[in-house]
């Protein structure tokens, strides 16, 4: 049992209360004062001993023992269903012809709020391929333009917002082996955008001696246009797509994102979009050429190119 912060008596002293007035014949307000408390608080707890005797003593829970605007237990059922479906909350609100705020706090309660509730819980699957450019994971992250300063600037709380400012696409492409990187800003995540890139990356690596065998993206919408298959085909590069709703089978790309928000994006205060795109460069050759990296032994990625090229060279020596 929990006592409030603030109660006056307990199960013991209740007790004591109640046979001072049933067996000691005290009267009721002598037992109250005694108790401290009042007299009319005695009284309920008198009438709770004679019916239900020291049982009765004991706090009871507040909440109601009916509630006629519950949800009933089916109805939940059919939302966690419908929400193991992958859909939405405002999608299984209008199905269902319910509030969205209803079912949102249902899809809270039961522990599927978060999409990633619905995955099943697995140990990483952590890869790395032994020759660089063997596969090559490609990504686009949407970065809203520099306007007006943002809260990152201002404080939350203060008047001044980003909104309409528009968006700029980050593609990124990271070696799986080496994680040598190239990085472009681009005014959209088009196929024609994606193609271009592609061949400007293939180029990049080129210039550190990398052939890039496959490509690895997700599932969006220029990555499955024909004119990109067709890209590929032409590059000789063999395309491969994730898994649906996996995006940790592109982890590594991903992971670079995270770094370079930190790193570029956000790592620094700019006046325009422009100031930002032009501090890429220099973030990318550091993080390429001098950042050291957890995962290749705290080697920049281009020294990790080198030693690998080393061996290769060897074995064949």
């Amino acid at each position: 049992m929990k006592l409030h912060a603030n109660a006056t008596t307990c199960p013991k002293s209740r007790l004591l209360l109640c046979r001072r007035v049933i067996e000691e014949e005290w009267s009721r307000a002598e037992a109250a004062a005694a108790a401290g408390t009042s007299e009319r608080t005695a009284a309920k707890w008198l009438a709770r001993y004679r019916t239900e005797g020291a049982e009765g003593l004991i706090d009871r829970p507040s909440a109601p023992k009916t509630n006629p605007t519950q949800l009933p237990k089916d109805r939940i059922a059919i939302i966690a269903g419908l929400r193991r479906l992958r859909m939405t909350a405002a999608e299984i609100a209008e199905c269902l012809r319910m509030p969205i705020s209803t079912v949102s706090s249902v899809l809270l309660r039961i522990g599927l709020g978060k999409r990633s509730a619905l995955e099943p819980l697995e140990p990483p699957n952590r890869y790395e391929r032994r020759y660089p450019g063997e596969l090559i994971h490609v990504d686009i992250k949407k970065l809203g333009m520099i306007g007006k300063p943002g809260h990152r600037v201002m404080g939350r709380g203060h008047r001044y917002r980003t909104k309409g400012a528009g968006w700029e696409f980050v593609h990124v492409a990271v070696d799986d082996a080496t994680r040598l990187a190239y990085v472009e800003v681009l005014e959209s995540e088009k196929a024609s955008s994606s193609v271009g890139f592609l061949r400007r990356a293939v180029r990049f690596f080129a210039t550190y001696g990398v052939q890039v065998k496959r490509v690895m993206t997700d599932n969006g919408a220029s990555y499955r246009s024909t004119v990109h298959a067709l890209a590929c085909r032409r590059l000789g590069i063999r395309h491969l797509r994730t898994q649906p709703y996996r995006p940790q089978t592109n982890g590594k790309a991903e992971r670079f994102i995270r770094t370079m928000l930190g790193g570029w994006a956000y790592g620094a205060i700019y006046r325009d979009s422009w100031q930002r795109r032009d501090a890429l460069k220099a973030w990318l050759d550091f993080y390429n050429h001098r950042r050291p990296h957890g995962s290749l032994g705290r080697h920049p990625p281009a020294e990790r190119l080198g030693q690998l090229e080393n061996n290769v060279s060897g074995s064949y020596s």
